[in-house]
């Protein structure tokens, strides 16, 4: 009887040595695998939207929840102010619009004729002023006047001469026309207050908010009639296409992947559904793996950071949701794509 319990356990001993030598040559002989899985939580991207102006609020035109298309109006503000600097802004351009058109267009030719006359005037008023002179200069040495109605007359010759000096200058001027320092002068007048109405006109668009893309209205801050300015936040804008899985690839997996690799997220909440995705971010420093992903003995192994972008349209993927990664490496290397031809499968 112990002799055949003996056998028995012999046999045992045999049996248990050949499935560790099988087992062991298995692991040894593993082929390599061909996916690489990853744990994560999904990460919704948010963004702070604002006024890019000081002004009250006048309409707020979406709720919290609101799923909302890219350049969808969402507020507005009040523009009574910025209308009406435009409008001045406006009028500012025209009239000297008008300024810069008549330097260009040059002395009418009734300012030059009007010109002429004041020419012949001078010179009439000067030849007359002139003989009374000569007659009051001959008076004056006969002593049948005074010295000083010969200096009066002097002084009116003088002064009728200096006139028609004055008088064939401006004929000059107005024959020559404009100087080209001022018709450049009026052009940079005018640049200046087309750049004043242009400021102007971007203040009055800036009253208008536009959702910067597709999303869902997270947070409304602000009411009608509040002031905004653009460091108060008026919504927050939850980005949930494409969403990110944020996971940790071990120091060892991380020569398997590389940037635009695509990939595959599953959750549990949609149990057999697949969202496309693709790796968008490697972390280039290490960290400790983070205790509320892995156990107390794997929490001092080094990890990188990965994100890995998934196409979410029906809103199905949320915020702090598990979600497992599966990145095939097996595939070929591709050129960086747009988000819309990554979620459309182009």
């Amino acid at each position: 009887m112990k002799k055949k319990a003996k056998v028995i356990g012999v046999l045992i001993i045999v049996l248990i040595a050949v499935g560790a030598f099988f087992l062991v040559r298995s692991l040894l002989h593993k082929p390599p695998s061909t996916q690489l899985v990853l744990h994560g939580n999904v990460d919704i991207r948010q963004v702070e939207l604002a006024f890019n102006g000081n002004e009250r609020v006048a309409d707020m035109l979406v709720q919290e929840g609101d799923r909302v298309k890219k350049g969808r109006l969402l507020a507005t503000l009040d523009t009574v102010r910025l209308s009406h600097e435009v409008a001045q802004a406006e009028a500012r351009v025209k009239a000297q619009w008008e300024v810069l058109a008549a330097l260009l267009a040059g002395t009418r030719p009734e300012d030059i004729r009007k010109a002429r006359a004041d020419v012949e005037a001078a010179e009439a008023e000067e030849k007359n002023a002139g003989a009374v002179f000569r007659r009051k200069s001959v008076l004056a040495e006969k002593d049948l006047i005074s010295r000083q109605e010969r200096d009066d007359a002097k002084a009116a010759a003088d002064y009728a001469k200096a006139q028609l000096k004055a008088a064939r200058e401006s004929l000059a001027l107005a024959v020559a026309g404009p100087r080209k320092e001022d018709i450049a002068a009026a052009r940079a007048t005018l640049r200046a207050y087309e750049a004043g109405l242009s400021v102007a006109k971007r203040n009055l668009e800036y009253a208008h908010l536009y959702a910067p893309s597709d999303g869902v209205i997270q947070t409304r801050i602000l009411e009608p009639g509040d002031m905004a300015s653009p460091q108060t936040p008026v919504f927050t804008l939850a980005l949930t296409n494409p969403v990110w899985v944020r996971a940790y690839i071990p120091e060892p997996d991380m020569g398997k992947i590389r940037l635009g690799m695509s990939a595959e997220v599953t959750t549990d909440s949609y149990p057999g559904k697949r969202y496309k995705a693709w790796i968008g971010y490697i972390s280039p420093t290490a960290e400790f793996t983070p205790k509320s992903v892995e156990t107390r003995e794997v929490r001092t192994s080094l990890v990188y950071q990965v994100r890995v972008y998934a196409c979410n349209p029906e809103n199905e993927l949320r915020l702090g949701m598990p979600a497992t990664v599966i990145v095939p490496l097996n595939q070929p290397a591709k050129g960086a794509t747009s988000v819309e031809d990554r979620c459309k499968g182009r």
